[in-house]
């Protein structure tokens, strides 16, 4: 078998590569980034933007639509039985429009805004979570985003009413040895006249299996005429040389229709390439910013879920006499899982209006969105398993066979469980953002800290980060956070909004300490940073929470005076306290150093001893797939949809 074809690169060239596709600017401001720098600046958050009554209502009828749609047509135990959406399905929502739901009416889509395209994939992720990806990968990732931000206007004309009636499309970046390191990836694109020819195999390829169109991402080899690099393109599906080699099964989203596709010497106009030479990864880095909000809009509608279930249950089951809800052992799990739905709805819904708004950079807050709302719905929907008891293992079906309510608990486990790793793995964006975090810092301080700087560039860099911390690291000292009558205007919740503003000092005094102390070493202390955004993520969802509630006692549509959204942001705000000092003592007491000492000595082979008393049950074959350019050996899997 033949070695795969990555390219080799070295760790300096790979982080050259991912740091210059990030967006660089910072033109607009951003709560969190400020959250991280210890600015608590509600102003940017609070008071709750709001939509236009126009969109309101657009949104609001067209989530009727859907909702009639998914309750008379889809089956969700059919496609979790069959491991496919029916053509059938994909064929109506084309009809209702649900493929244009962010692509403006002018290209024949339905126009809807951030807020309601989130809340139609949660409702349509609750009657199957395909189809709730399907929608996703087509318009968060896949060609409509891209062009909305990049294309030419020739190309939005061509493609965009296509991508909002007929064509599904996809997104193909990873390789079968290029993960989030894309620095390696081995697709090419070379020039040839008015095309490209590209040649390549792309791994895990969300809607390939179905789609029509493609953004497939290639490197265009470096010429005397271009300095080449990752290129975004617009490529037909059905074009010449292109295979759909396999579709995928995993251990959840059993309906996705995610393959491995092939291209070989597959010619593709110029005049489909989107944005220049060399930009295909900022086109997709920066699409992200905003795409990754789909995740936790699922994440948030499997809350929801969660928590109808875990009250139902709980008032039907009866041990030692009484509704198991009654026993504190479960009635903690059921607190948790309300207080955690409500601050998910309220961050994703808060990072929705402002990106609808387009006032505030978000990629700090939808970056925390999918890493918050992902590792916080399996957390949910692992304790709704426990509640539901043997029930929670036990499949849908076999409950039905023997007589009982079919609720698909231990599915809703698998589901969610790719969602830490989509889109950017939780560790993944731990270091994403630890590096926007930082990036005040860096940008001050970097040259102190690069061992390729001359000792002029570093003289200079001195005196800048002499300036700005003399500016900044008095600030850090005290605060409203501080100030008892801080934040009255939130009554009961001011207390944890004054909080917040002492925890956003703490958390940027403690990362200038670890700067100081690690230095240029602070890139490696993965485990640090990790527990610094992880810090930022509950401080964002508190104060998130604490200004949902705010708005909804404003408006009385939670409860009489907003008393029921007040109550759910207290006691959520008082769990993520406990998660937040929890986390600040970790950052310095932990068991970092002699886990990475543990790590080389079993890496080292030093620890096969331990492994011994089993059998692996795992077949034959190569850890990472060959991904050779050339021909198809596989027959075509790729399915058209009438």
């Amino acid at each position: 078998m033949s070695a795969p074809t990555a390219r080799k690169v070295s760790e300096r060239e790979a982080r050259q590569v991912a740091e210059e596709a990030r967006e660089q600017d910072w033109r607009k401001p951003s709560f969190a980034k400020e959250l991280f720098l210890g600015r608590f600046r509600l102003d940017l958050i609070h008071p709750h933007p709001t939509g236009a009554p126009e969109d309101v209502r657009r949104g609001e009828a067209f989530l009727a639509t859907l909702r009639d749609f998914l309750v008379e047509e889809v089956d969700g135990a059919l496609i979790e039985r069959e491991a496919r959406i029916p053509d059938e399905v994909i064929a109506g929502l084309k009809r209702i429009g649900a493929l244009g739901m962010k692509i403006d009416t002018k290209y024949g889509g339905l126009g809807l805004t951030q807020v309601y395209y989130n809340k139609a994939l949660a409702l349509a992720g609750s009657a199957s979570p395909a189809i709730g990806a399907l929608l996703s990968a087509h318009q968060s990732i896949g060609v409509p985003q891209p062009l909305k931000m990049f294309g030419t206007q020739e190309q939005k004309d061509a493609f965009l009413p296509r991508c909002a009636t007929t064509a599904i499309s996809a997104f193909l970046l990873t390789e079968p040895d290029v993960g989030s390191d894309p620095a390696r990836l081995a697709t090419t694109a070379v020039r040839d006249g008015d095309t490209y020819v590209l040649d390549g195999v792309k791994l895990w390829t969300t809607n390939g299996v179905v789609a029509d169109l493609l953004v497939v991402m290639a490197r265009v080899p470096k010429s005397d005429e271009s300095k080449g690099g990752i290129t975004a393109f617009v490529v037909e599906a059905d074009s010449p040389g292109i295979t759909v080699e396999n579709r995928n099964a995993f251990m959840g989203l059993r309906g996705i229709e995610n393959g491995v596709t092939r291209f070989h010497q597959v010619r593709v106009p110029a005049a489909h390439r989107v944005g220049p030479e060399g930009a295909g990864l900022k086109i997709a880095l920066t699409t992200l910013n905003t795409g990754r909000l789909s995740l936790p809009a699922m994440c948030a509608g499997a809350g929801k879920w969660c928590l109808k279930i875990a009250r139902e249950w709980s008032a039907a089951r009866e041990q030692w006499g009484r509704p198991i809800a009654r026993h504190e052992a479960v009635g903690s799990k059921i607190a948790f899982i309300a207080a955690t739905t409500f601050a998910l709805e309220a961050v994703l819904d808060l990072s929705s209006q402002m990106a609808d708004e387009d006032r505030n950079d978000i990629r700090i807050e939808a970056a925390l969105a999918k890493l918050y709302g992902s590792e916080m719905a399996w957390k949910m929907a692992d304790e709704l398993v426990q509640i539901r008891g043997g029930r929670g293992f036990e499949t849908a079906d076999s409950l039905a066979a023997r007589g009982e309510k079919p609720v698909p608990t231990e599915q809703m486990l698998r589901d969610l469980r790719i969602n830490r790793i989509f889109e950017g793995s939780s560790e993944i964006m731990h270091l994403l953002i630890a590096r926007e975090a930082v990036d005040a810092h860096l940008s001050v301080a970097g040259d102190l800290i690069d061992p390729d700087k001359s000792l002029g560039d570093k003289a200079r860099a001195g005196a800048k980060a002499g300036g700005f911390y003399a500016r900044w690291l008095p600030k850090l000292v005290a605060g409203p956070g501080q100030v008892p009558t801080s934040y009255g205007e939130f009554g009961p919740l001011a207390a944890h909004l004054r909080y917040v503003e002492r925890c956003a000092r703490r958390l940027a005094r403690s990362t200038f300490y670890a700067m100081s102390r690690w230095q240029g070493r602070m890139e490696t202390k993965q485990g640090f940073l990790g527990r610094i955004v992880d810090i930022g993520a509950e401080l964002f969802a508190m104060s998130a929470a604490c200004v949902r509630a705010q708005m909804l006692a404003g408006t009385g549509a939670e409860g009489a005076d907003g008393v029921a959204a007040r109550q759910l942001a207290d006691v959520f705000c008082r769990q993520a306290r406990i998660r937040v000092e929890e986390l600040f003592d970790r950052l310095w007491t932990n068991t970092d150093t002699e886990d990475n000492a543990l790590v080389k000595a079993v890496m080292a082979g030093r620890m096969q001893w331990l492994e011994e008393g089993i059998v692996d049950p795992s077949g034959e074959g190569p850890w990472i797939a060959d991904a050779t350019p050339g021909p198809a050996t596989k027959p075509d899997v790729h399915r058209t949809i009438p």
